[in-house]
């Protein structure tokens, strides 16, 4: 994620992300999918500090998102009147979704276009 809002533009910085996500969810010398949405999706009532510690860790991602996204409304690259939260909501909405079909056996190349698409 750190490389990705680096990027010197949201669109950029979004395609990067998304494409992170693939690559990181899809990789073959690893689990499919992300310990991160799994985990937090599979733990029940014993599990709750680790899906909150989980949730706090998603929560923090999409506020740097969102962060990257207010410098580019700052910066004229997204119009002023642009919901950065609502973006990377959605940005990470996607990623998630990424890594739940990675995890049930999507392929990278179809979630590449997934994350086009979404773009």
């Amino acid at each position: 994620m750190a490389r990705a809002l680096e990027e010197p533009t949201a669109r950029q910085v979004a395609t990067a992300f998304l494409s992170g996500s693939v690559r990181a969810t899809t990789r073959p010398d690893c689990p499919a999918g992300c310990l991160g949405v799994q985990g937090s999706l599979a733990a029940g009532d014993l599990g709750r500090p680790a899906r909150d510690t989980l949730a706090a860790w998603r929560d923090e991602a999409c506020s740097r998102l969102r962060d990257r996204f207010r410098r580019a409304v700052d910066e004229g690259d997204l119009p002023s009147g642009a919901d950065t939260g609502l973006l990377a909501r959605y940005l990470m909405t996607v990623s998630n979704g990424i890594a739940v079909q990675a995890a049930g056996g999507a392929g990278r190349d179809e979630l590449q276009q997934v994350a086009d698409a979404a773009l």
